[in-house]
């Protein structure tokens, strides 16, 4: 199907010149005189970008402004792409901070092949953003019935605008991505979604969780082996780059690869071959490579953990996803959204939220992000039974998908009254950093005790790097079985 343009111009003949130009390219283009007779077709949903002059009424009149605001608040789902005079530049900006896609300034000429191509990519990538923020089929996955599962990015805030953009920039261009952000931020979705607008969307999406696989088993994991390569190799095993050939792979949490394997990745990021494990030559591979993390790579390039070369090779095309902190506004959308989506399941389809509950979720600093967003509601739904979910249904969610606050319990709530006292007393000060090392001296003996001092799956446990896992360890004396036995 065509792309389907709207162009709001009030000069009739830069108008047909642009639906000309724009039909010459493969668009379906439709044009409104002014922005009161553009508004409403805007807001019918049936065009996939939207093109506005920003001196819509006269040189001095800003209407096409005043129209951007007007329409992210009717149809946010509809990029809009602003024209402006090269004389306007501030306010272009403007234009871009109140939600409009992305802009262009006048004068320009039409018969321009590098200015036909340039606009031809930014009304495919606002496009793409529009279909992205409706919904995002996810290839392969079935339900218990057999029907197909879907999901959605959802979120309007102008920072995952920013998202949506970079997708539909990188989703069709043959370049590995790297996709930057914290747990739970939905790393996987994004690259599902640049699969999915991909050129090789017919073609196999392997996942590999890098941080889940045992380091042992990862090299094979990934590139299989041969017959007799190790212990209880009694078959051959293709692995996950061979099931990709001329798919996708997603190697989620790469920086928790080890440095041998970042360097057999690196040769098949140059060469595009893989070797198996007791293998005798090489296999040629034609696999996109998307990678995600959330470590600092730069960090961990200087505590020697990552490779520069590799981190270079990565880092051409780069997704950073924000924290659901830093987009609050969206939440109200993303709990709408997983009500909608869980209450039948959960039998709590008749499930409401009241706008008290919606705030009270705007005020948590959520630290796991959309996922620890989506563990509550779900939470939340169980506990409203098919009820409307109330500030108080939200309360007892949190209460029972969070760990418990150290100070909840009592012997440790007795320290803390202790430590005041002694201050209240003037027999000690600095109480604070005091008790921030009493926890975390207890968090980091318990989390490397409970891993068996495994000091990778500890540090995963604590969301720290490997090197901060050592420091912390040695800092309080909290070494290893196997090193005070060599002593």
């Amino acid at each position: 199907m065509k792309t389907k343009v709207l162009i709001i111009e009030d000069n009739p003949k830069d108008a047909q010149i642009f639906k000309h130009l724009l039909e010459m390219e493969g668009y379906a283009v439709e044009i409104a005189t002014s922005g009161p007779a553009g508004l409403p077709r805007a807001q019918s949903g049936d065009f996939d970008v939207m093109l506005t002059d920003l001196n819509l009424g006269g040189p001095n009149c800003h209407e096409g402004r005043d129209l951007v605001v007007q329409l992210r608040s009717a149809n946010p789902h509809l990029p809009v792409i602003v024209m402006t005079g090269g004389h306007t530049a501030e306010i272009a900006i403007d234009v871009i901070k109140q939600g409009a896609f992305d802009y262009f300034s006048k004068p320009f000429t039409v018969f321009d092949e590098t200015f036909r191509e340039d606009l031809a990519e930014m009304l495919d990538q606002a496009a793409a953003s529009k279909q992205l923020m409706a919904t995002v089929k996810l290839p392969g996955e079935t339900t218990n019935d057999g029907q197909p599962i879907s999901d959605r990015i959802v979120g309007n805030s102008r920072v995952m605008q920013d998202v949506y953009k970079e997708i539909g920039r990188v989703a069709a261009k043959p370049v590995t991505v790297l996709i930057r952000g914290e747990t739970g931020t939905g790393k996987e979705l994004v690259a599902r979604a640049i699969y999915s607008y991909s050129d090789r969307a017919n073609q196999p999406f392997i996942v590999v969780n890098c941080a889940a696989i045992p380091e042992k088993l990862l090299e094979s994991a990934l590139f299989g082996h041969e017959p007799g390569a190790f212990t209880d190799a009694k078959v051959r095993r293709i692995g996950r780059f061979e099931q990709a050939h001329h798919g996708t792979i997603f190697l989620d949490e790469i920086g928790d690869m080890d440095l041998q394997l970042q360097q057999q990745l690196l040769r098949v990021l140059q060469e595009q071959v893989i070797e198996r494990v007791g293998g005798k030559g090489p296999i040629p591979m034609d696999v996109r490579i998307i990678a995600a993390t959330h470590r600092n790579l730069e960090l961990a390039i200087e505590e020697n953990e990552f490779r520069p070369d590799l981190y270079f090779r990565l880092n051409v095309a780069v997704i950073s996803l924000p924290p659901l902190r830093d987009r609050k506004e969206d939440i109200r959308a993303l709990v709408n959204y997983f009500v909608e989506r869980h209450g039948p399941e959960l039998g709590a389809a008749t499930s409401t939220i009241e706008p008290e509950a919606i705030m009270s979720l705007r005020d948590q600093s959520w630290p796991g992000n959309v996922r620890e967003l989506r563990g509550v509601v779900r939470k939340a739904l169980l506990l409203a039974r098919g009820y409307t979910i109330t500030t108080d249904t939200i309360r007892k969610a949190l209460d029972q998908t969070r760990p418990p606050s150290p100070a909840t319990h009592q012997p440790f709530a007795a320290h803390v009254a202790n430590v005041l006292a002694s201050a209240q007393s003037g027999e000690r000060e600095n109480v604070i950093a005091d008790l921030a090392e009493a926890v975390e001296r207890e968090l980091y003996g318990q989390a490397i005790r409970r891993a068996k001092h495994d000091q990778s799956k500890a540090a995963k446990w604590l969301g720290v790097s490997r090197p901060t896992m050592r420091e912390k360890l040695a800092r309080y004396g909290l070494r290893s079985v196997r090193e005070r036995s060599m002593e």
